[in-house]
């Protein structure tokens, strides 16, 4: 990721945008089938191409360099934002700490010769027997203790060291970060011309500079301060010493490596908060622009809030809130077990609870009784009841389908669910499962939507079950979690870390960031790069789902949370409910029951029915700053239910230099009542907080079944691309509900099997704690045997609990 491969990045925007295309107008053209004209452009050979109908194909290869225009721009900007969070600033950053420490024995052999001259200063008294004390005789003192030359010498390092009054704690890496500047140089000009740049108001200093560096810098040595008088604004703290400061220059000249740098800091961080961003771009445009435009969303935006059960007046919705909440509220405060200690509260850790009697005996039986399969032919099996990969469309639209597609569709999606690769999965003689076959069908089948509808389709198949349906919930509660995955090849999408991913030069990784029901089905995941902040792409998981019915409640790990976030879930119609790893730290805040329209003048605390929760330093939320934005809030969130903008691009744009703009403060305000409600449930009901624990148990046990499943190449993602690895690992999330629905049809048959023989009284509460996570019957290795079931849609005789078995469990 150095300096000559981002001017490679930046070359090929230059290249694909010289075609063009954007020039076209495609307003008229429904995005959803530029998109899919884009995808089989980009999927499809140029021979396939070329044989196209006039019309289309011209329409193909237009919306093929449409898309091209945005992705290379998204290349660049990400690789400009790798470049600089990974290879620059946090080196230089690490250089500049070292540097501090390096410094330090130097300080305080300065600070101490300071120490001792002001030591005299003070024990010499103002006034003498000879008259005033004069300021030569201070002086003698003074370097009859420490002589004129240390004491000169500790000045001048304390004024190189210390930041000035403009300077700040950044100085020291700012100017190791000034030393990679020959990094930096090569691709300036095409940064300032190649990219079409755009901006706020915020961010318009910001790119009028950053367009006007190639002109500085071809000045060479002669760039001096009146070149860039008008851009001065941006350069402050510690950037100005450093800038117009060198002591190797001469006065009023400029250090062109310290201003290239400061520029180059404050565009990517208008970059990251979207101030600063790229026309035609995706993950780098502006999202803003993408929200549902104005006209559209008159239109449509009715049909929308009922679906949300919103309306676009406010009044009724906040004094329903506030009713809840101060309900809550007084129902916790009557709690005996909920107490508060040192303005904290108190809260108990759970206690796991016991097994049913009896659950031992029966989970043991239903085990033994589950039949030995091969991965391959559970795929089969599994097709065989439910059509699950005969729903798969094709990449071009066509319906045609080999005899034999299902093996090619189970071949591709073991090879790659197992991370193995086509070479153990060929079997000579059998066309299915041929290379070229299996690279087709991959290229056809396995994109998003396909990977998308296979699993919907499983998803809803195993509502078919009694066990899934009547035992082990309803659906309507997912956990969303993250699966790390060690990334060792080149690429943009992963991040290091080394908790996860181990050091080294290659200690890169992804997460695959998954969301699972309560009947421990996938529906759907996202690839996130490193270990990014979880919750900041919860809800762009959710709103990617494959299944048709989507969750009520959410639970995630204590990860990271933040009261937009609760809010931007809470206006979408999700209940975020994060386990808070210290909840006595969690800031709680209540509603005025004035301003909610609820009561005609305030109640002193000791009258409001909180007791001993008054204690908790509850804060005030701001209705007013609700209602103000309520029109917007509403835009927003009809924009990210219909998938139009990201939530993630979203929560940056609501926050500048870690301050939230109105709209942002309306999100956090009203967050603030939904993350309030959450903390009384917790504190106050016992069965909501084993809720959220049984269910992240279930995410973290698919996690385990995943590792399982993905063995091969040391369960490594050796896929550079973010589709190539979307796409790998959506065929795992395939895999794994393929598993988890076969074993669900066989517990219930086990299930109901015990039952009719009377062996073992099999309650509700022992079929609850069933799990379909288990995977010892089946076999991941091996040659792979393809074989469809003799008899589609029927079961495999169950084994005998009572029988001896010799066998090994794979």
């Amino acid at each position: 990721m150095a300096g000559t491969g981002q001017g490679k990045a930046l070359e090929r925007v230059e290249a694909v945008w010289a075609l063009g295309g954007g020039a076209v107008d495609t307003l008229g053209v429904a995005p959803v089938k530029l998109a899919e004209l884009a995808a089989y452009g980009m999927s499809a050979k140029a021979p396939k191409i070329k044989q196209l109908e006039a019309m289309r194909r011209s329409a193909t290869l237009l919306a093929t360099v449409w898309h091209l225009e945005g992705a290379s721009v998204d290349d660049a900007l990400l690789l400009f934002d790798v470049l600089m969070a990974t290879r620059l600033l946090s080196r230089a950053a690490r250089a500049g700490r070292e540097q501090k420490l390096q410094s330090l024995p130097r300080l305080r052999k300065a600070a101490a010769d300071l120490a001792a001259a002001v030591a005299v200063v003070y024990a010499t008294p103002l006034e003498a027997e000879k008259g005033p004390t004069r300021a030569a005789d201070l002086v003698g003192r003074i370097e009859q203790v420490i002589s004129k030359e240390r004491l000169t010498a500790a000045l001048d390092l304390i004024a190189e060291l210390v930041p000035g009054e403009e300077d700040d704690n950044d100085l020291e890496w700012r100017a190791e970060l000034i030393a990679r500047f020959k990094t930096v140089r090569p691709f300036i000009d095409s940064l300032a011309q190649a990219i079409p740049w755009s901006c706020t108001p915020a961010g318009t200093p910001i790119v009028k500079a950053v367009k006007d560096l190639p002109t500085l810098l071809a000045r060479g040595k002669y760039a001096g301060v009146e070149h860039m008088r008008e851009h001065d604004g941006l350069v402050s703290g510690s950037w100005r010493r450093l800038v117009y400061h060198n002591p190797n220059l001469p006065d009023g000249s400029l250090d062109r490596a310290a201003y290239t740098f400061c520029l180059l800091e404050a565009l990517h961080a208008a970059l990251r908060r979207r101030d600063v961003y790229a026309v035609g771009a995706d993950r780098w445009g502006d999202p803003r622009g993408k929200l549902i435009p104005q006209p559209v969303w008159q239109v449509h935006r009715d049909s929308v809030l009922t679906a949300l059960g919103l309306e676009t007046d406010p009044t009724r919705h906040l004094k329903d809130l506030a009713e809840d909440l101060d309900a809550a509220y007084k129902q916790v405060a009557a709690n005996p077990a909920v107490t508060v200690k040192g303005g904290r509260l108190n809260l108990e850790k759970l206690e796991a609870l016991p097994l049913p009697d009896g659950y031992q005996a029966v989970h043991d039986a239903v085990q033994a009784m589950l039949p030995r399969i091969d991965y391959p032919e559970l795929l089969l099996e599994v097709n065989g009841h439910t059509g699950f990969l005969e729903v798969m469309p094709h990449l071009s639209g066509s319906e045609a389908r080999r005899p034999d597609l299902d093996i090619s569709q189970a071949g591709v999606l073991v090879a790659r669910s197992c991370n193995v690769g086509f070479v153990p999965v060929l079997k000579a003689g059998q066309p299915a499962l041929t290379l070229s076959r299996l690279r087709g069908v991959e290229k056809g089948y396995f994109h998003h939507e396909g990977l998308a509808a296979a699993s919907a389709t499983l998803v809803t198949a195993q509502s078919d079950i009694s066990i899934a349906v009547q035992d082990w919930g309803g659906g309507l509660v997912a956990s969303a979690d993250g699966l790390r995955f060690v990334v060792p090849v080149k690429s943009l999408h992963a991040r290091p870390n080394p908790v996860y991913f181990g050091r080294g030069k290659r200690s890169r990784g992804s997460t695959w960031l998954a969301v699972v029901n309560d009947r421990v089905m996938g529906l759907g995941g996202l690839v996130v790069p490193g270990t990014m902040r979880d919750s900041l792409f919860i809800l762009d998981a959710l709103h990617r789902l494959d299944a048709i019915e989507q969750p009520d409640i959410v639970t995630t790990d204590t990860a990271s949370y933040s009261d937009i976030v609760f809010g931007l879930f809470a206006i979408c119609g999700y209940q975020f409910a994060p386990r808070i790893a210290d909840i006595g730290d969690a800031q709680m805040w209540r509603l005025d029951l004035v301003d909610a329209g609820l009561a005609d003048q305030a109640v002193a605390k000791a009258d409001n029915g909180y007791r001993h929760l008054n204690d908790l330093g509850l804060r005030k939320i701001n209705i007013r700053i609700i209602r103000h934005h309520w029109a917007h809030m509403l835009h927003v969130a009809g924009s990210l239910v219909t998938n139009q903008v990201r939530a993630y691009d979203l929560l940056r744009m609501l926050s500048a230099d870690g301050r939230l703009t109105g709209l942002g403060a309306a999100f956090a305000h009203y967050g603030r009542i939904f993350k309030s409600m959450h903390l009384l449930h917790v504190a106050h009901l016992e069965d909501y907080r084993r809720m959220m624990g049984a269910q992240l148990n279930i995410g973290e046990g698919r996690n385990g079944l995943a590792r399982r499943v993905f063995f091969g190449n040391l369960g490594q993602l050796r896929q550079g691309y973010a589709k190539g690895m979307e796409d790998q690992l959506g065929a795992l999330g395939l895999g794994l509900n393929a598993i988890i629905y076969w074993n669900s049809l066989y517990i219930d048959a086990a299930v109901k099997a015990l039952q009719a023989d009377g062996q073992l009284v099999i309650g509700p509460e022992i079929r609850a704690r069933l799990t379909p996570l288990i995977w010892e019957h089946i076999n991941f290795h091996g040659t792979y045997p393809f074989t469809r079931p003799e008899t589609p849609g029927n079961l495999r005789p169950l084994r005998d609990a009572r029988a001896e078995d010799d066998e090994q469990d794979y």
